[in-house]
């Protein structure tokens, strides 16, 4: 589920109990990564939903660290009964013209749509993609391994295959892994080059940043306009044999691979 990140740790709501630490034993898990393994969200966003007051735990609001539940507790979110689910990874080659993001109720077509029913568990995307950029999307209930791949000290690769209004100039490639400057920071390319030997305004871009919109901000600024985008590899998964708006369950090579850091 693609959200902003929360900010500030205010105690319990007012005239709500708060329940005091559970002991250890047989049995019990740490109530952040229940909630993770929830699918709501990583370990370190539970923790903040936590010290918000904005989890129950058998009727009770929780705000203390490292407490622990037992699995036959019932653990609420906003007051939504939560369950540890099976963890679930899929591969998705995103069309044009479906929104990434879980939660807008203005949107008329969601990356969820294209999955359905197929898949039992809850599953949200890792990233996001705008709604007119293509390719590869990876979507899953596994709210750790969310967190590692959105955050940027772990420098997932990423290569897009962009399609611009005119031919770019080789200068402009040399400019791109040189280093150009987007508000303030500084955003290098790791590769860039022409997608096609004889077609110019197609470039291949692999970078790691994670700005919102990088890679159409970093055409712009150097007087390009992206006609089309689309992210043909993302930490290690391509879309090799996966038609548009066709998905996949991950191999067990591939969780692996992604778990391990491997990318």
């Amino acid at each position: 589920m693609e959200r902003s990140r929360r900010t500030g740790l205010p105690g319990a709501k007012n005239n709500k109990p708060v329940l005091q630490g559970q002991g250890s034993g047989d049995g019990l898990i740490r109530l952040n990564r229940f909630i993770a393994a929830s699918g709501v969200c990583s370990r370190r966003d539970a923790d903040e939903i936590i010290q918000k007051g904005e989890i129950t735990v058998n009727g009770k609001t929780v705000t203390e660290l490292g407490f622990k539940v037992k699995s036959d507790d019932e653990v609420r979110y906003r007051n939504k009964l939560l369950s540890a689910e099976k963890k679930v990874y899929i591969i998705l080659n995103k069309p044009k013209d479906y929104v990434t993001t879980t939660d807008d109720p203005h949107a008329e077509k969601t990356v969820l749509d294209l999955i359905g029913s197929r898949c039992p568990e809850r599953v949200y995307p890792v990233g996001r993609l705008d709604k007119s950029t293509t390719g590869i999307l990876l979507l899953t209930n596994d709210g750790d391994l969310a967190g590692k791949l959105t955050h940027p000290k772990y420098e997932r690769k990423k290569i897009y295959h962009v399609f611009l209004d005119k031919a770019v100039a080789k200068n402009d490639l040399f400019r791109l892994i040189e280093g150009i400057d987007l508000d303030g920071e500084k955003i290098v390319a790791d590769a860039a080059s022409y997608a096609d030997p004889e077609d110019k305004s197609q470039v291949g871009i692999e970078l790691h940043s994670g700005q919102n919109r990088v890679v159409r901000r970093l055409f712009e600024a150097m007087g390009y306009r992206v006609k089309k985008l689309d992210r043909v590899y993302f930490a290690g998964l391509t879309k090799k044999n996966l038609p548009r708006g066709k998905w996949r369950y991950l191999s067990e090579k591939e969780i692996n691979m992604l778990k391990r850091g491997i990318y």
